[in-house]
């Protein structure tokens, strides 16, 4: 598309507002974030044919609004917010308001010109959201079992417990959800199984990936690493070879794969005798377990690929 006859549109989201950017023209709006503030962004956009939007991921308070632009047929790219905050900075934009993020917003879109989202389907929309709140409930156990472990007060043990067993009855009733909501689609009721018969893997990983990473089987090896943020990158200047590291991509994927390598290390043939063998070469701890975390994504990733079980002379 020729970028001359495009608008270029940058949305800063809020809670309770939107501040909307565009370019050329530099108009500038604000509205409430609501439906009624929604209905009035439709009809400050240009056509859809003609436009790219770009937002940041505010943990949440985005999604009902690109769902809505989405609908209508607008480009809308959700980018994530450091990656805005880098191009600020680039540009000499120190300062930040909700108006002067919107105006960013826009230049990003007309600069850097990011792929745009696609139309999450609405099982792919409520799995994600349930094993979100799977994890937050686990998080919240997690701190109350620690917080009993150091408290000896009888009467606070006996609130903390009574909280606990909610939590437990929470997290059984999230689970019976996802599992039923995986169930009734065959797409991810393969997937799951097959991620399953992967020695070390077990239900929370396999959901976790059919609702995190629904590009399982549809990317090559270095592609799937990328995304989920467990390729390497080189630190190299001049003669000087700095460390590779990872970063970027979806944390709540990598948090699952770094237990389930852990597991894996001990109960994995495959998993066991590669990660051995870095660790002979004096590979850290920290290093072994990446490459552990990224070689399990990449069978994974084949398995779904093939449709195939695992295998370990395949998977070797």
């Amino acid at each position: 598309m020729d970028g001359a006859k495009l608008t270029w549109v940058g949305i800063d989201v809020a809670k309770a507002t939107l501040d909307l950017h565009l370019l050329p023209s530099g108009q500038a709006h604000s509205l409430a974030n609501n439906n009624a503030g929604h209905q009035q962004l439709r009809k400050l956009l240009p056509d859809p044919v003609g436009c790219l939007i770009v937002l940041e991921a505010t943990g949440g308070y985005e999604r009902k609004v690109v769902a809505d632009l989405l609908d209508a047929g607008y480009r809308v790219a959700v980018i994530n917010p450091k990656r805005v905050r880098d191009f600020a900075r680039a540009l000499g934009l120190v300062a930040k308001t909700d108006r002067l993020d919107a105006r960013v917003l826009a230049l990003f879109a007309e600069k850097v010109q990011p792929p745009s989202a696609q139309k999450t389907p609405e099982n792919q929309a409520e799995i994600q959201q349930l094993v979100a709140r799977r994890r937050q409930l686990i998080d919240l156990r997690t701190m109350e079992s620690n917080r009993l472990e150091i408290t000896p007060s009888k009467a606070a043990r006996k609130s903390i417990q009574a909280v606990l067993k909610i939590l437990e009855r929470q997290i059984d009733g999230i689970e019976a959800a996802i599992e039923k909501l995986v169930e009734s689609d065959d797409d991810w009721r393969q997937k799951t199984q097959l991620v399953q018969s992967v020695p070390g893997l077990g239900g929370v990983t396999a959901t976790t990936l059919v609702a995190d990473v629904p590009e399982l089987g549809q990317l090559n090896r270095q592609e799937i690493s990328a995304l989920v943020g467990l390729a390497p990158f080189n630190r190299d200047s001049g003669k000087h070879q700095g460390k590779r590291s990872i970063g970027g991509g979806r944390k709540s994927v990598r948090s699952v794969l770094y237990m389930a390598a852990l597991a894996a290390r001990r109960c994995n043939p495959i998993i066991k005798a590669f990660a051995d063998r870095l660790t002979q070469h004096g590979k850290p701890f920290k290093v072994v377990l990446t490459a552990c975390m990224r070689k399990l994504l990449v069978i994974v990733n084949a398995l779904v690929k093939s449709g195939q079980a695992w295998n370990p002379k395949l998977a070797s």
